[in-house]
């Protein structure tokens, strides 16, 4: 749905000439130094399929929440290739990119953003105001989506009478009132308490798994990311250092980077048991029980351990390996 190619984003003067020069090689320290310039997204190319949650993740100053803003053109990027369903967006003029904003992208912010003067059923029917839907049209689906995001009976509430977390569900509801086919989503639950913030992640969950939307999701939480993501990117100086599902990047982190950025994750809540399970020995006894490669080692540890066989791990008929204690406990206290 999403092809972004080589997408660079600097800010200073003559910025398209810093691209492609030795100077693009210099650190951000030095670059800055000697031109005035700050590299912020640098050569990225990544895919984003339909009905995928596609995190972004990094540390503060990364460059994921300018990435995400150069992907709706909020700000432009210097140079690169943006696709929406075959259409580059960096191409379009402004009557088209204002349509796709209206009616094809949706963000939700960190700052929630809500008109304070309004309620809540009109706050999340502004969007339908701006394109032109009339006031009953616009309150009838408003009411659908208060519904959907769990704020049944606040539709006639003013913002300041809505704890954090219900105001960030209105932006939710918002978002989502023009049944947009993309939602970006830029560190929308940071600023929450840390129960709330569960609770809002596990609201997105539930709303992907009821509409299938495609989301871009920003956070600097590698445990929201693992959570939330069905791939995650992984973000340094502006670039993109590793792609991969939550168990590629913590089964193997391209660099001492990524390394260390999962490397308090505990293992066997997101392990699988393919990743764990080894070729039997000759001689093994294969008659062990049968478990699938897709249960994580957490889940199956019990089984494990109190088996007296190796147990099998089979896709499809197919024997991928055993697993014993002894690769549990292995992965469990951070041996090779």
């Amino acid at each position: 749905m999403i092809s972004v190619r080589n997408l660079w984003k600097v800010f200073g003067s003559n910025p398209e000439a810093i691209i492609g020069s030795p100077d693009a090689a210099l650190t951000r320290q030095e670059l800055r130094a000697k031109t005035g310039n700050t590299i912020a997204v640098r050569d990225v190319s990544f895919d984003v399929a339909p009905g995928e949650v596609f995190v972004v993740m990094g540390l503060s100053g990364s460059g994921k929440s300018t990435l995400v803003r150069c992907m709706t053109r909020l700000i432009e990027p210097t140079q690169g290739e943006l696709r929406f369903e075959d259409e580059d967006i960096l191409k379009v003029d402004e009557k088209r990119l204002r349509e796709l904003r209206k009616t094809r992208f949706s963000m939700v912010f960190q700052h929630f953003g809500l008109l304070p003067h309004r309620k809540v059923i009109d706050n999340v029917a502004y969007s339908l105001e701006i394109n032109g839907v009339g006031k009953s049209e616009r309150h009838a689906r408003a009411n659908e989506v208060i519904d959907l995001v769990g704020l049944q009976g606040y539709a006639q509430a003013y913002p300041e009478q809505l704890s954090g977390g219900m105001q960030q569900r209105v932006g939710l509801a918002r978002a989502l009132a023009v049944d947009p086919q993309v939602l970006f989503l830029d560190e929308p639950f940071s600023a929450l308490d840390p129960l709330i913030r569960r609770d809002m992640q596990t609201e997105v969950i539930r709303l992907h798994h009821q509409l299938g939307k495609t989301m871009v999701f920003i956070t600097h939480d590698l445990a929201e990311a693992v959570k939330l993501g069905d791939r995650i990117a992984i973000m340094r100086d502006g670039a993109i250092v590793q792609i991969g599902t939550p168990e590629e990047l913590v089964a193997q982190p391209a660099d001492d980077y990524v390394a260390n950025f999962v490397r308090d994750f505990p293992k066997s809540h997101i392990l699988t048991l393919r990743w764990i399970a080894r070729k039997p020995q000759p001689g093994e006894d294969l008659n062990g029980p049968i478990l699938a490669p897709s249960i994580t080692v957490r889940n199956a540890t019990r089984q494990i351990i109190e088996s007296s066989l190796p147990i099998r791990v089979m896709e499809n008929g197919n024997l991928l390996g055993v697993v014993t204690a002894v690769e549990v406990l292995h992965l469990i206290s951070g041996q090779d």
